[in-house]
């Protein structure tokens, strides 16, 4: 079905490809994962079976590549448009329509499907997407999330025999995650398309079930952009799973821990028992160590806040004080407000009812192009700053800080996923304002980029910033997070620390999130939340042996 034979992709301006000498094959019904560090091409590989390289975006293709019977590297997006459904890394960008069933219904239109069988076929693929409920919701009101959600709907709408999917589960909460991997299981046992999924949070997406609960072919990319391995997805991961770690990857969680310990295991069987313990520091060192760090005064606050948009209020009754110092996640359900919080505590969004007091906060957008107005990434870290912010700014430690030296002088819009998410938060933090909102700061990133990020944002708070920020990942929030506000049911539904949520299931699911293996086992051994902290920040910052 599909045949890549030495393809590689430079785009002008840049010395090295991003794609070099990459050979595939997949077969109708064979779902592959294609995963590696941020940056490596991995979505230039999808970009190149849909067809947007070369023919939209201005780069240079060499290889061949042919889907089916009648594609080939000549042939334009539109001409595969038939045999290919796609979800992209950012969905919004794929919606065109203003009502749900409306953008479902257009592609089957397309197809000339008969008049009489559409409404069954976007009622079924909704149901497919976990979203049923969004039917005939407006397109422009959705989150994130549930944008997602609509997508790889529409993706699987038209029975292609083609699915590329380029991390669908980056925004989505647990439950979301779950009806990806169903949607893509019964996609392959109903109409055979060859799938072919980039995904970075292995360990989420394969949920308890490790890595059966991947799919069955893996192919590793390298930062170089070569294939390191390829084959059955057990084998790719065990026979480098000290590389890959090296390398930054999100590795399913028995993977992460062979690569540090170089032992083969799980962790139910007890395997890696005493290094996690190893991890986990005695009570009073971990207190002693927060301690240290006391809280400045409230730095932004909401009071009865109501807010949402056009007059339609998403929450209400939000009382909220954050501190200099201090960092607080907001997790809730797609959909349930978080982005629309973070939104009016930046004053972008007027509030209903209520008000919002304190500093004039930085906000990290959930997509990032949608902030970026510079033509290269240096000067998109110094818009908007005053002359003599930017005489002191040492713009090239922020650029080392960030992986960003080698695309500096590159179009913010040219960048990988992963890097316009660096680029953003280095963006707002050059303001140097003293709160920070985030929403998603670390979606589509690598292990590495990841725990780099979590890292800026903690040194952020101690040097006496407040951080606010929006995530689904839970294994974040851990290392990082002071405390965390749930927001569901239209209002905060609690405001305390990790291990307190935790210990209510009720509001776990509420919040839109599946405690990982990793988590569980230090939630059940880890007497505060500082412990915890501390033994997930291990684990993070642990090395390969050499």
């Amino acid at each position: 079905m599909i045949a890549l034979d030495a393809v590689a992709v430079r785009y002008r301006r840049q010395e090295h490809p991003v794609l070099n000498g990459v050979d595939l094959r997949v077969a109708a019904g064979e779902r592959v994962l294609v995963f590696g560090p941020s940056g490596s091409g991995k979505s230039t590989l999808l970009q190149v079976l849909a067809g947007s390289i070369p023919h939209s975006v201005h780069a240079v293709l060499d290889g061949s590549v042919r889907i089916g019977d009648g594609v080939t590297e000549a042939s334009t997006v539109v001409e595969r448009s038939p045999v290919i459904g796609m979800v992209g890394q950012d969905p919004a960008a794929g919606v065109c329509l203003p009502q749900v069933d409306a953008e479902l219904s257009l592609v089957l239109e397309n197809a000339a499907v008969p008049p009489s069988e559409i409404d069954g076929r976007v009622r079924s693929a909704l149901r497919l997407a976990g979203a049923a409920a969004l039917e005939g919701r407006s397109t422009a009101e959705l989150s994130g999330g549930e944008l997602q959600r609509v997508a790889l709907a529409a993706a699987v709408v038209g029975e292609p025999p083609v699915l590329l999917l380029d991390e669908p589960t980056s925004m989505l909460d647990a439950r979301g995650v779950r009806a990806v991997r169903q949607a893509i299981d019964d996609a392959v046992r109903e109409t055979s398309p060859a799938v072919v999924l980039v995904e970075h949070r292995l360990d989420e997406f394969a949920g308890d079930a490790g890595t059966a609960g991947l799919p069955e072919r893996a192919v590793a990319v390298g930062d170089d952009g070569t294939v390191l391995m390829d084959g059955p997805t057990d084998a790719v991961l065990s026979a480098n799973a000290a590389r890959l770690h090296s390398l930054g990857c999100w590795l399913p969680l028995d993977t992460e821990l062979q690569a540090i310990t170089g032992r083969e295991g799980r962790v139910e069987d007890g395997t890696f028992d005493d290094f996690l313990s190893s991890c986990i520091p005695e009570r009073a060192e971990a207190e002693a160590e927060t301690a240290g760090r006391p809280l400045g005064d409230a730095v932004l606050t909401a009071v009865g806040v109501t807010a949402g948009r056009r007059g339609a209020p998403a929450v209400s009754r939000i009382d909220l004080a954050v501190h200099a110092g201090e960092t607080v996640a907001v997790l809730g359900a797609n959909g349930a407000g978080k982005s629309t919080v973070l939104r009016t505590l930046a004053g972008l969004l007027r509030p209903l009812a209520g008000r919002v007091e304190g500093d004039r906060p930085a906000l990290v957008f959930q997509n990032p192009e949608h902030q970026f107005v510079a033509g290269t990434v240096e000067r998109e870290l110094v818009y908007g700053l005053a002359a003599r912010s930017i005489r002191r700014l040492d713009v090239q430690g922020i650029l080392t800080e960030h992986r960003l030296t080698a695309l500096a002088q590159r179009h913010p819009h040219q960048l990988s996923g992963g890097e316009k998410r660096r680029l953003s938060l280095a963006a707002m933090l050059a303001h140097a304002r003293g709160v920070l909102l985030a929403d998603e700061p670390t979606f589509g990133l690598d292990r590495r980029d990841t725990v780099a990020v979590a890292e800026v944002l903690r040194r952020t708070a101690d040097a006496g910033r407040a951080v606010v920020f929006a995530s689904h990942d839970l294994r974040l929030v851990a290392a990082l997070a002071d405390r965390v506000v749930v927001v569901a049911d239209g209002g905060i539904a609690y405001d305390g620390d990790l291990p307190g949520l935790l210990a209510r299931p009720d509001l776990v699911d509420a919040a839109g999130v599946h405690p990982s293996r990793l988590l569980r086992w230090f939630a059940a051994r880890c007497d505060t939340a500082a412990q915890l902290r501390a033994a997930v920040t291990a684990v993070d910052r642990a090395r390969v042996p050499s």
